[in-house]
């Protein structure tokens, strides 16, 4: 069965790089990019509206403008009513370790990488909910 994966991520550079990377993880997946949290926002709302399953991860930047990723995050949260919630995990080129720790005290947040994601996280992560 494929996994359904959303990358929300302004960086059009960062973008190309994840999506090559779970590509080259050799795992069926479905891919989904956003140029940033309100259509990630917007995308999931529809999604949940329609009585679709979310995607099965999120791969979220931080460093966004409009809305940053925390502000997705806090977004994100009134959109409930589903089964399955989709795992999250917080993508930085900017490594703070004050967004370490929030994300690690973040009811809503499986773990929180370095850009560029390696194949071998990506293939851990996408590994990490069963079919």
């Amino acid at each position: 069965m494929s996994k359904n994966i959303l990358i929300i991520d302004d960086d059009i550079v960062s973008q190309f790089a994840l999506r090559y990377t779970i590509q080259q993880a050799n795992i069926d997946c479905e891919i989904l990019v956003c140029d940033g949290a309100q259509e990630g926002l917007g995308i999931l709302s529809n999604l949940h509206k329609a009585g679709k399953d979310l995607p099965d991860f999120i791969f979220l930047d931080l460093d966004m403008p409009d809305l940053d990723g925390w502000d997705f995050l806090d977004r994100y949260r009134n959109i409930n009513g589903t089964a399955k919630r989709p795992k999250i995990f917080i993508l930085s080129a900017f490594t703070s370790s004050l967004d370490r720790e929030r994300a690690k005290e973040h009811s809503m947040v499986e773990g929180f990488f370095d850009k560029p994601l390696s194949r071998n996280s990506v293939s851990r992560i996408l590994k990490s909910r069963p079919d």
